[in-house]
Parts: structure tokens; C-alpha cells; sequence
């Protein structure tokens, strides 16, 4: 955010909108504490991060001292001085895991007021403003793919077609052939139309060689997880063990681990209990108590 300086107004806030319901009610609790509330439309589908990035540059244009989203997190500033993302009060909406790249000066300078109430509370003041969306249900979809086809999303945003392939196995025996790798994911089953007497799920993806790699369940399974391109975040970095809570995806619930930094600046999980399909690419975000410790990418090692 260098879009940000020292304001002599510290009450103007810069409001994203792009998250509908939550960010209206977000608008009302603004206005009711005080600050005096500029809303922001991004113009296409964004990120957590590239809106929050386009709300700053707008914010120093128009002298807001904050910018505002409606995720469902809060913002606090530990007693070592630094910023951390803490969970929100609905645990079912907790959107922390979508927020652990943020920049000790991004979290300086927002606001998330919704983290701060639950779900019905915040439909209840969607209705008390008309919104028309109040009772509408939560979407449980990437928010710009609601149609859940994914692989056209890619293709039409990357240019890019996705070329058939081999399936095969974890010892390299061709099983069949695949409809291009962005078809797939981690741990999937349905859907690949192998016959197989036993349950068979992707293992892995090898972009290298195009080919989808298919396992029975038990191999999915592991307890070690490396990551790398570390955002810290409750720390400004670690310099031994640590125990934390992992979370290696958006849906899972979290699981108790040791982190082990490493020479390169990576980071070794080390999970108590093994863990189902973690996978390259995918975020994996440490926490302590309530709030984000730090987080990064799932590197194949």
C-alpha cells in the first residue's frame, strides 16, 4: 500500500463493496461508528489481495486515512507491535485463510467490521437497510466462478487450452487418458471415468509430463508439508520449533503441527496426525490461539 500517507483526517474510509451483502452491512456498522464512509467497486472479478490493493491506490486519491472490506475476519495489533489477522466470530464464515499474504501496512490501515458479529446479526442489518440480498443464501463458490466450471474460467482468462493426457500410476503405468490438467485436483475421485475394484483418487499433477497421477486412498495421506514464500505476520520471522494450528486448505478445519524454518527460508510442517491431500499451489496458513501466525505456498518436495 504505498498509495497510503499520514492523514490530518483520520475518520474518511475507503469501502470496498465487491463482497455484496457483507460489505452493505459493512457500510451501515461504519457509519455507525463514526467515520465518515466512500464506497469502491471493483470493475472485474478480484482477489482478496488485488482489491485490497486497488482500494489503497484509491484511498491516497481521495485522502482516506482507512480502507474497509466485508470479510469475515478482524484485525489486531499484538503487544509486540505487529498486526494479525484473527479469526471472526462465526467460525463457518472465517475468511483468515483467504488473508494470510497481507503486509504488516495493508493490515495498519483497514478495517473489517463484520468479523465482529455473527452471520444472523449481519442479515439482520442487511434487512433493516433494504437490501435485497439479505436472504439470499451464502454462496459456498469461488465468488467470480458461481457457474462451478472452473476449467472454462481458466481457459478464457489464461488464453490457454488444456491438452489431453495420460493418466498412470504411482509407478508410472499408463490407466487411461485424462481431459487436460486443469480437469483435476488433488484428492479428487468422481469424475475421471477409470474403472478400477478399488477407490483410486489423484495423487498428483505433472505439468512437465501432462500426466494426472492416480492412487489408492492411504497414499493421499501425509504428515509433512513444506512451504514456501512465507508471509509473516504475528512474527517478523521464526527462529526455532514452533507449534501452531495448520490449516492446508479453505475447507479444512485445521490440525495441530510443529514448524520447522528452514535454511532457504521455507518452512517444514510436521502434522501430529497425517493429513489428506495436501497440494502444491495451495495456501497453507499457521496459527496461534486465534490470529494468523503466517502462511504460505504448498511446494512439492
Amino acid at each position: 500500500m504505498d498509495g497510503f500517507n499520514t492523514f490530518e483526517k483520520q475518520d474518511k474510509v475507503l469501502l470496498g463493496l465487491n463482497s455484496g451483502r457483507d460489505a452493505a452491512a459493512a457500510l451501515r456498522i461504519l457509519q455507525q461508528q463514526g467515520f465518515a464512509v466512500q464506497t469502491f467497486t471493483a470493475e472485474n472479478a478480484v482477489t482478496s489481495a488485488e482489491l485490497l490493493r486497488l482500494l489503497a491506490d484509491k484511498a491516497a486519491e481521495l485522502d482516506c486515512a482507512f480502507i474497509a472490506t466485508g470479510h469475515y475476519a478482524r484485525i489486531m495489533q499484538l503487544p509486540n507491535g505487529r498486526y494479525t489477522i484473527r479469526n471472526s466470530v462465526t467460525a463457518a464464515k472465517d475468511q483468515t485463510y483467504a488473508l494470510y499474504n497481507l503486509t504488516q501496512e495493508q493490515l495498519s490501515h483497514t478495517l473489517m467490521p463484520v468479523g465482529d458479529y455473527d452471520k444472523p446479526h449481519i442479515r439482520q442489518i442487511a434487512e433493516e437497510i433494504g437490501l435485497p440480498v439479505a436472504t439470499k443464501h451464502d454462496s459456498q463458490d469461488i465468488c467470480f466462478v458461481p457457474d462451478h466450471d472452473y476449467a472454462s474460467f481458466i481457459a478464457q482468462e489464461t488464453g490457454k487450452e488444456s491438452k489431453p493426457g495420460n493418466f498412470v500410476d504411482e509407478e508410472g503405468n499408463i490407466m487411461g487418458q485424462h481431459r487436460g490438467l486443469i480437469h483435476y485436483t488433488i484428492g479428487q475421485r468422481k469424475g475421471l471415468g477409470i474403472s478400477s475394484s478399488t477407490p483410486i483418487f489423484v495423487k498428483e499433477l505433472r505439468p512437465q509430463t501432462n500426466e494426472v497421477v492416480l492412487c489408492k486412498s492411504e497414499s493421499l495421506f501425509s504428515r509433512d508439508c513444506h512451504v514456501d514464500n512465507i508471509n509473516y505476520m504475528a512474527e517478523e520471522k521464526l527462529t526455532g520449533p514452533v507449534k501452531a494450528i495448520g490449516k492446508i486448505r479453505y475447507s479444512h478445519a485445521g490440525a495441530p503441527c510443529t514448524l520447522y524454518p528452514q535454511p532457504d527460508g521455507t518452512l517444514l510442517a510436521q502434522f501430529d496426525e497425517p493429513q489428506r491431500a495436501m497440494t502444491p499451489g495451495q495456501a497453507a496458513v499457521f496459527y496461534q490461539d486465534d490470529h494468523v501466525l503466517c502462511g504460505g505456498t504448498i511446494e512439492t518436495k
